[in-house]
């Protein structure tokens, strides 16, 4: 049985796969009833809210053991990591000396809604990298920013999109970018990986690799025998000709002009951090209608 849940931003997800908030059967609500109930049991009060749960349930197929053991690691790991900590008091000092290296930055939002998520892999050198900063106050940065995604981004985008936004759509720019040189990264983006997949499960909505050197794609085709169908969807292997899909997925004037856009912020749209986020926001005023059982405390491979 559905129930209305407050929220301060729109909670019926533009997603209709079943799984997503608002296009949930009876038998999915009755997992997240048991999941919560579950993890109740074992001492856990902070993010039980339903579109948390369903996120850790549609990342295990609705598995409830399986998505419990995996919430309760995410938990483990949050205090161990010192998740609340680093919102509260990380400071990325050394971002634009790092960012000479290794560009990471969010820019406005897709035609979907979506935060969009550009990396430049191209000029990467962990060598001089490492005399600017370290591989945990990269992480850590890391963390912060899936933090901020979570809020306030995303929430800033379901308002203004009028509907739930629960990813972010990445493009990844490999250009300058060989097959060997990969290697030598290769230990950094394990950890980036896996604490993408295991602890911030269901945030990617579409990523475009563009500047795909050559052989990326036979490469690929090998390893998405080893990928989940609906993760190998999301994923979009470009060569330098990418432009027309990915202006097709973003609008010119939101797609900075490195990449075929219109956009030029000032200052660059490297450090504009635009978007919704930045917008002023509407206050709460109504209860959105979700798929949720009970009410539960308020709060992406």
């Amino acid at each position: 049985m559905a129930m209305s849940m407050e929220y301060d931003y729109p909670a019926i997800s533009h997603n209709k796969s079943p799984g997503h908030p608002g296009h949930t059967t009876p038998e999915q609500d009755a997992a997240v009833v048991q999941l919560r109930v579950e993890l109740e049991k074992e001492g856990y009060t902070e993010r039980l809210d339903t579109h948390t749960l369903l996120r850790f349930l549609r990342a295990r197929k609705f598995d409830l053991y399986l998505s419990k053991h995996m919430f309760i690691d995410c938990e483990k790991w949050r205090k161990e990591f010192h998740v609340d900590d680093i919102v509260k008091n990380f400071v990325y000092v050394e971002k634009p000396e790092v960012f000479k290296y290794y560009p990471q930055f969010y820019h406005k939002t897709d035609k979907d809604g979506r935060p969009v998520y550009i990396e430049k892999l191209g000029k990467i050198d962990l060598t001089a990298m490492y005399k600017i900063t370290t591989a945990e106050r990269m992480l850590q940065n890391l963390v912060l920013e899936y933090e901020r995604l979570a809020d306030p981004r995303l929430p800033a985008c379901s308002r203004k999109t009028g509907q739930l936004i629960e990813t972010c759509c990445t493009v990844m720019d490999l250009k300058g970018v060989g097959l060997t040189s990969i290697s030598s990264v290769y230990s950094y983006i394990k950890s980036a990986s896996a604490i993408s997949q295991n602890y911030y499960p269901e945030r990617l909505g579409k990523l475009y690799i563009i500047n795909a050197p050559w052989g990326f794609s036979s490469v690929f085709k090998i390893v998405k025998g080893f990928l989940d169908p609906v993760t190998v969807d999301k994923i979009h292997i470009l060569g330098s000709g990418y432009a027309p899909e990915l202006l097709a997925q973003i609008p010119k004037e939101n797609l900075p002009k490195d990449f075929g856009g219109e956009c030029e912020c000032e200052g660059g749209c490297l450090y504009s951090d635009a978007g919704p986020w930045q917008e002023a926001q509407p206050t709460a005023t109504a209860t959105t209608t979700a798929a949720a059982p009970v009410v539960a405390p308020v709060l992406s491979s």
